[in-house]
């Protein structure tokens, strides 16, 4: 049996805290590496859910999709859009021949802000 809270904490923590990263990394235009710190916020704040909803250890998997579905989580049709393009990001991190497109500076500022948002709602809910 797992400490269900021990591991809610672990994962809120660790969301928050690469949320900071991504500030940083996007604050000195490392902005591909800003982008996966941002997906690495939205996959640790929803295995959270998954934790609290399930009672067991979140699945070692990134897709946001995946993991959305397995805590049950519903999602806007923006927010939705939004997962998608983090999923972009999250490769470039794991695989250096992965080389997406890189935003402009507004765009990516605006992409720090959604998970940002989105952090703060899930967090609210748990």
């Amino acid at each position: 049996m797992i400490n269900s809270e021990k591991q809610i904490e672990y994962w809120k923590a660790g969301a928050i805290d690469d949320f900071l990263s991504a500030e940083i990394l996007i604050d000195r235009q490392h902005y591909l590496h800003g982008q996966f710190f941002c997906h690495l916020v939205i996959e640790k704040i929803i295995k959270a859910h998954i934790v609290k909803s399930t009672k067991e250890f979140a699945p070692r998997s990134h897709n946001l999709f995946y993991l959305s579905d397995k805590a049950n989580l519903q999602y806007s049709e923006d927010e939705e859009i939004f997962l998608g393009i983090l999923r972009q990001y999250q490769l470039q991190g794991r695989y250096p021949d992965y080389n997406p497109v890189i935003p402009d500076k507004n765009k990516i500022e605006d992409y720090l802000l959604k998970p940002k948002n989105l952090l703060e709602c899930l967090n609210r809910k748990l």
